[in-house]
């Protein structure tokens, strides 16, 4: 059985006197005590019968900031606790995937990049990084078609969405040679996007791919 025992006073003190909010909420405390007192003073000598109101206000203003920055602590370490929990404190971009790749270790990269596509932020980006091996050095083309289809399933922003599909299209064509899929996901593309900044690049490439299947 473990027993708790309390920390010397001596650590206490040491934790309490190295903690800003503790050191803040002694000077706030203080100075409030300071002021009731010497309220209470002049209400006393008579010099401001109405000095004990102000006492009483600058009391309960004393023990009102004791409790408020005695909470800060705990509310800013738990507010950092969720913002760590949903993502939002964390290394940006993809670094460390970029090294292994830089080591040639692709098919590690790989699995990173499906590790980071659980992230609701990074899942856009770190599923299409993960395509661009899967069809390229890692020969699975039909996999990083796969996964971008599934992702596609999902509801995405207008750029991930456009994002996504231009990425299945240079896939079909180059990868998989497949200009009728290719073709067939550009049209979509222009269709759902007409005003899209990737139109003219669309239909650039459609022209292309229409022309060699002409020949």
């Amino acid at each position: 059985m473990l027993l708790h025992l309390p920390r010397p006073p001596r650590e206490r003190w040491s934790d309490t006197h190295s903690d800003p909010l503790a050191l803040l909420r002694r000077a706030v405390v203080a100075l409030l005590l300071t002021g009731t007192a010497v309220a209470l003073v002049l209400w006393a000598s008579g010099v401001a019968p109405r000095a004990l109101t102000l006492a009483g206000l600058l009391w309960t203003a004393s023990a009102a900031a004791a409790w408020f920055l005695g909470m800060a602590g705990p509310a800013v370490d738990a507010l950092a606790r969720v913002l760590q929990d949903v993502g939002l404190i964390r290394a940006a971009g993809f670094s460390e995937v970029e090294a292994l790749l830089a080591r040639g270790q692709t098919a590690l990269a790989a699995e990173r990049y499906a590790e980071r596509a659980n992230d609701p932020g990074a899942r856009v980006e770190a599923t299409c990084r993960r395509a661009v091996l899967l069809a390229g050095p890692l020969s699975a083309p039909a996999l990083a078609v796969a996964e971008l289809e599934l992702l596609r399933g999902r509801a995405l922003d207008p750029a991930a969405e456009r994002r996504v599909g231009t990425l299945l299209a240079d896939l079909h064509a180059r990868a998989l040679g497949d200009p009728g899929r290719a073709m067939a996901e550009l049209r979509r593309l222009l269709d759902t996007h007409p005003a899209a900044p990737e139109a003219a690049r669309w239909r650039r490439e459609l022209a292309e791919l229409k022309e060699g299947a002409q020949h």
